[in-house]
């Protein structure tokens, strides 16, 4: 196979700096919810990439919890490759890559721990058997084999079969503060419609431009 000879073109949509939203948060909700509509393989999947106080970078697939105009929250083991890099390391960028719809929205931005309140909240939210693999993973860490953790959850549902299961303190969210998000609209012969938003570093505010594809 020749991968030179994998080509589409993208014809779905377009995207005009004119009129896209005011709001970088109002504009992702747009697409989020036709990204639903469309009924897309995880619409809230999002590659986050982060990197160590050396530079040496990682990337992996989490899902988006919860998003809001402060950012984008997920959840992890704190203990995590992923966490000990975004605590010493905020600097993060995620991609959700909605290809059925020829689009991509791209975030960069700082990542901070949410409340235990927060993390709290979602983790009671969850179904059983997540909450027990909460407590079965020791994220990052190698094992052996799979058995080990059949036998690590075997454990935990015989240790909390008769109550609630309790909230694992090295577990929680982080939330994505973002300073700039760019909304990618495929187009025809690779001219691609690309609109960024900016947030200023005195004022706050959101400005847009358009990028070359």
């Amino acid at each position: 196979m020749n991968l030179s000879d994998l080509r589409k073109e993208y014809t779905r949509a377009e995207l005009d700096i004119a009129t896209v939203a005011g709001s970088p948060f109002d504009q992702f909700q747009q697409w989020f919810e036709e990204a639903l509509a469309c009924e897309l393989n995880e619409p809230n999947a999002m590659v986050l990439a982060t990197s160590t106080p050396e530079g040496r970078t990682s990337q992996r697939t989490v899902l988006l919890k919860s998003y809001d105009t402060q950012g984008f929250v997920f959840f992890t083991n704190y203990h995590s490759n992923k966490a000990r890099q975004m605590d010493q390391n905020p600097h993060v960028s995620i991609l959700f890559p909605w290809y059925g719809l020829e689009r991509q929205v791209a975030i960069e931005g700082k990542a901070i721990r949410v409340s235990t309140g927060e993390s709290m909240k979602y983790f009671l939210s969850r179904p059983h058997g997540s909450q027990l693999g909460a407590w079965v993973s020791h994220q990052s860490q190698v094992i052996s084999s799979r058995g080990i953790l059949e036998q690590k959850l075997a454990e935990m549902k015989q240790k909390f079969r008769e109550g609630k299961v309790p909230f694992p303190d090295f577990w929680g969210g982080f939330r994505i503060i973002p300073t700039r998000i760019e909304f990618w609209q495929g187009r025809p012969n690779r001219l691609h419609d690309r609109i960024l938003y900016r947030r200023n570093d005195e004022s706050q505010a959101w400005q847009t431009e358009r990028l070359a594809p």
